[in-house]
């Protein structure tokens, strides 16, 4: 039973330049394992809250030496000298000792820095690798590796909004390992940077996770590029390589109306408008397609894009198995289906800002069938032992989950761990241009040398 000898934490700086939080967890015994965590920039309203100092003297307010005394005063003081059993006992202590609904008198950053340091230290304790001793928290069995997808182009909060919706990632699709999936990356990636230079007259320069951000015309446009950059690099769309995007309404919906370039769109006509171009590109997952409040529309989207209900068992229900179109050649990506089936059925209907890993919000989403996809992002509910319960209520319907990180990351490499120990069908870590995005990609191709485990099928279920 792992004993605290003391908990300390300091102030660093994310990826973006901001503060964020480290922690370290001494047990007794010498023990010991830091953890830092990161901060988003497009945040769902009911995330846990990330305290800040507020001082417009230092950094803008963004400060987190408030949140690190925290640590090191009452977190420390409390738990010090306190055994723990198990993860979970370890997260309520913490949750207790906040006492309020969403982690505003300590901070989330506090807690789940403490949670995670925690996590890794008793990892190290038990001499286990972290993504072994995550399956066991979750008592899951090691199976297979997440799939990537991976930022490609950007916009939105991400890279100063010169379009709407906020990035398309490349999924690689036929590739059955993490290495052979970077190595499509890598060549989908340097052909989007050539065709960038060429037709906007910009070098490679890139959003907060690395995607590439020339001045498209149109949301449309970085589709239309998307699938150009993966011919260019002598990939089949739709079949080698597939996209996902990250639609992040909710930061372009006002008054009801959602906010596009060339006029604004109701929650139907913005349904139709995703449905459109699920049938003309070769999207396999549509993030936050409606704004986070909009739950009224949210079964619609799920029913006009994401195919049939999964079945509530754990696995994919009918939708899953169905057979995916082919792919034309021309600019537009616009698809056709070999067998005539409806082609917007099985893609993933995936709640971020709608769901904020809050088991609360995943239940409601559940019970009216509003989404088929889990965003897991820890920080968002802040303790390792409530995303394993917002993990475990979205399986329970079918869901698939896509482990996530956030636009302000570190260097710190759990979420890897993390995403191969819970199962993740997807993890979404950025571009892999940047060091707080490779630390994880790097993880991920050392777990896959030690464990030789499968990339998971998906999206091969749903593309043939």
């Amino acid at each position: 039973m792992p004993t605290i000898e003391q908990l300390s934490a300091m102030e660093i700086l994310d990826s973006r330049g901001r503060p964020t939080v480290s922690a370290t967890c001494r047990l007794a015994g010498g023990v010991a394992a830091t953890a830092s965590v990161p901060s988003g920039a497009s945040t769902g309203r009911a995330e846990a809250l990330e305290l800040r100092d507020g001082d417009p003297r230092r950094y803008g307010g963004l400060g987190c030496r408030n949140v690190v005394g925290h640590v090191n005063r009452e977190i420390n003081t409390a738990l010090a000298g306190r055994s723990f059993a198990a993860q979970a006992d370890l997260d309520r202590a913490l949750i207790d000792l906040d006492g309020t609904a969403n982690k505003s008198k300590l901070g989330a950053n506090a807690i789940l820095a403490v949670s995670l340091a925690f996590a890794r230290a008793a990892a190290a304790a038990a001499g286990l690798p972290l993504y072994r001793h995550f399956a066991d928290i979750l008592g899951e069995t090691l199976r297979t590796l997440p799939r990537l997808t991976v930022n490609l182009f950007s916009g939105g909060k991400h890279a100063g909004e010169q379009v709407a919706i906020q990035d398309v990632l490349v999924v690689p699709a036929g590739a059955q390992t993490i290495d052979k999936g970077l190595a499509t990356v890598y060549a989908v990636y340097q052909a989007a940077a050539k065709l960038t230079h060429d037709k906007y007259g910009m070098r490679a320069l890139t959003a907060d996770e690395g995607g590439l951000a020339p001045a498209f015309a149109s949301d449309e446009a970085m589709l239309q590029d998307a699938v150009a950059a993966i011919r260019a690099a002598g990939f089949e769309p739709g079949r080698e390589v597939a996209l996902a995007v990250d639609v992040a309404s909710s930061h372009f919906y006002r008054d009801g109306r959602y906010h596009l370039a060339g006029g604004s769109l109701d929650s139907g006509q913005m349904i139709n408008h995703l449905r459109d171009w699920v049938r003309r590109y070769p999207i396999v997952s549509v993030e936050d397609g409606l704004a986070e409040d909009d739950w009224n529309h949210w079964p619609a989207l799920r029913r006009e894009i994401g195919g049939e209900a999964p079945a509530r068992n754990g696995m994919i229900g009918p939708a899953g198995s169905r057979s995916h179109p082919d792919y034309n050649q021309s600019h537009t990506g616009q698809r056709r289906s070999h067998t005539g089936s409806d082609p917007t059925g099985g893609v993933l209907v995936l709640g971020d800002d709608l769901l904020c890993t809050n088991p609360q919000r995943i239940r409601r989403a559940i019970e009216t069938d509003a989404a088929t996809a889990l965003l897991l992002k820890v920080n968002q509910i802040g303790t390792v032992t409530e995303a394993a319960e917002a993990l475990r209520l979205a399986r329970s319907a079918g869901w698939h989950i896509t482990i996530s990180a956030r636009s302000g990351e570190t260097e710190d490499n759990w979420l890897a761990d993390l995403a191969v120990g819970w199962a993740g069908e997807q993890i979404k870590v950025g571009s892999i241009t940047q060091s707080e995005r490779l630390a994880k990609y790097n993880r991920l191709l050392a777990i896959e040398a030690q464990t030789r485990l499968p990339v998971v099928g998906w999206p091969g279920d749903r593309i043939g």
